[in-house]
């Protein structure tokens, strides 16, 4: 009997290889727009230097949901309530995005370094959305559950790539 060993990914490995496989089209009602940050070559690159530098190791971790991701932030960033000023000034991390601020980034790293810092924080939490996609309507960030249409195409979405990529989002004990 031949056993092959096949190496655990890394949680940024399976953060990386989840949001890479999000479908870049969902139907939505007229009007909204779909954030898709994942195709652009500077966001993958962010994202995976983000992903690379805090959570590069097999460590499980308690998942911190947000609601969608917003215009300016991980609607650009492709990284959860980080907006490209926190990218540079907290995670050290250059990009040639357009420095506008997320309120909520603000907020959350405000709670990060309340926590302790960024490594501290980091290796214990991951913050992620219930929707992985953000919206905008009439140019302002836009909730999926405020539109009953588009929550059912997110809630879809969601339930499809959540349980195609169940291994990343299961918990042992």
């Amino acid at each position: 009997m031949r056993h092959t060993f096949v190496p655990k990914m890394t949680f940024a490995q399976q953060v990386l290889q989840f949001n890479l496989s999000l479908p870049p089209s969902l139907k939505v009602p007229t009007g909204i727009e779909v954030l898709f940050p994942y195709e652009a070559s500077e966001t993958i690159q962010a994202m995976t230097t983000f992903y690379e530098k805090y959570y590069n190791d097999q460590e499980q971790r308690i998942f911190i949901f947000g609601i969608n991701p917003g215009r300016f932030g991980a609607g650009v960033t492709g990284v959860p309530f980080t907006d490209p000023i926190r990218l540079v000034e907290e995670c050290n991390i250059s990009n040639n995005f357009q420095k506008k601020p997320e309120l909520s980034s603000v907020f959350v790293y405000e709670f990060i370094h309340a926590f302790g810092g960024l490594e501290a924080f980091y290796k214990k939490f991951y913050i992620t959305s219930l929707s992985p996609l953000g919206f905008t309507k009439d140019g302002k960030n836009y909730n999926y559950y405020d539109d009953r249409e588009l929550q059912e195409a997110v809630s879809l979405l969601s339930l499809i790539v959540f349980k195609s990529n169940k291994n990343f989002l299961s918990v042992e004990k």
